[in-house]
């Protein structure tokens, strides 16, 4: 999961009347991955992302999509939740649709995950509304679980931030001890309605049929900066696109499904593999890496040069100064080209393997997701009207 974060001033009662564009900075700092690989843990805790990708994959079970968090590129944002805003640290994630914190009342005995996360507290704030229903969301770890509430939700800490009323969202009573490790209070996704568990209407989703943005989008932009941490991260922009950031929209693709970003990619490439059989992927800001099926991937790793660290869970190179070429994705009738500062990440102090990971779909959902790699090298427009992405290129130096 994305675990990096910024603290900003909470924010108070300012309440957007006009529609806007919004912008949210982001911070980066020291990844679970590198956390759990120091304290020998990381071999147990990998063992158990197969069951949770497994678990999400399937609509029909009502699993949102949760995130993997096992690279040294974690992204969080912060939010504010009632009045005045209780500031709350958490994954914004375009691969799953419901926003959940922890509640006042989250326990868990001698473990207790929720110890030292923020807490809403709901007697605090004057617009919360109770709405008696339980919610549980499940992962292949464990779940968080509690009842819904209704309140004021700000997407960031500070009188610009775009504001929205009458949010419902998870108060989670218990989290699984997954999250114990994680700098992250809670999960905001980010995805379609049709993907939320209880079929929660997200609170971006909200901001739209309130009419609080300019257009139905919002696009983000993650920068690269390598080995180092708690430094700025990334935008999100809420209601445009970014042109401070992000160059000319390259091309736009229509999705395939408005539940995940979900839209057709035809071939892949990199060195002297290459396979063109075509495939369901999405745009996962949740996702470190990119995931895609064992056999795409071991060919990729083989052309790179690369071989796999079962206990890191990562294709190893040679070493970090070992040039790789560039992964192109043919999307549409544009190929997009992966270069070695986004596709090559750290593992160890000293070792560096590449972002990419094998994943099995389960015959459910996307083939492929296209994680922080991609999205780092181009800005990713997440266009909810028109159900459709558009990708740019960075502009970051």
């Amino acid at each position: 999961m994305k675990t990096a974060v910024l603290l900003l001033a909470l924010l108070g009662l300012a309440l957007a009347h006009e529609a806007g564009v919004h912008k949210m900075r982001l911070h980066r700092r020291d990844s679970l991955r590198k956390t759990l690989i120091r304290s020998g843990e990381w071999e147990a805790y990998m063992a158990t992302k197969d069951t949770t990708r497994s678990a999400r994959t399937s609509f029909a079970a009502g699993f949102p999509q949760t995130v993997n968090d096992y690279d040294d590129a974690e992204y969080i944002g912060n939010i504010t939740v009632g009045t005045p805003g209780q500031l709350f640290e958490v994954i914004l994630d375009t691969g799953s649709a419901n926003l959940w914190i922890p509640d006042a009342t989250c326990g868990g005995g001698l473990t207790n995950p929720c110890e030292k996360k923020n807490k809403f507290q709901s007697s605090k704030s004057s617009t919360w509304v109770s709405n008696g229903k339980k919610f549980t969301i499940s992962y292949g770890t464990g779940s968080a679980k509690g009842f819904l509430g209704q309140d004021t939700v700000a997407f960031g800490t500070d009188s610009t931030a775009l504001t929205v009323p009458k949010c419902t969202f998870g108060q989670a009573t218990s989290i699984a001890a997954f999250f114990k490790n994680e700098v992250i209070d809670g999960i905001l996704g980010l995805a379609f309605q049709a993907l939320a568990v209880d079929n929660v209407k997200p609170p971006f989703i909200e901001a739209i049929d309130q009419k609080l943005v300019q257009q139905p989008l919002f696009t983000v932009w993650l920068e690269h900066e390598g080995a180092q941490e708690n430094v700025n991260g990334g935008i999100y922009t809420y209601g445009a696109v970014d042109t401070d950031n992000c160059g000319p929209v390259i091309a736009y693709q229509a999705l395939s499904s408005a539940t995940y970003f979900e839209f057709k990619m035809t071939s892949v490439a990199l060195g002297t593999y290459s396979n063109s059989k075509g495939w369901n992927v999405i745009s996962d800001t949740g996702t470190s890496l990119i995931a895609a099926p064992e056999a795409m991937v071991e060919g990729i790793a083989k052309a790179a040069g690369a071989t796999l660290n079962r206990a890191l869970g990562l294709y190893m190179l040679p070493s970090c100064t070992t040039a790789v070429p560039d992964l192109q994705l043919t999307i549409g009738s544009t190929i997009y080209k992966i270069d070695s500062r986004n596709f090559v990440i750290p593992a160890t102090e000293k070792t560096c393997g590449l972002a990419i990971q094998a994943f099995n779909g389960g015959g459910f959902g996307p083939s492929v997701i296209l994680g922080d790699p991609f999205i780092r090298q181009y800005c990713n427009i997440y266009d909810v009207g028109n159900k459709r992405m558009g990708f740019a290129n960075s502009l970051q130096k």
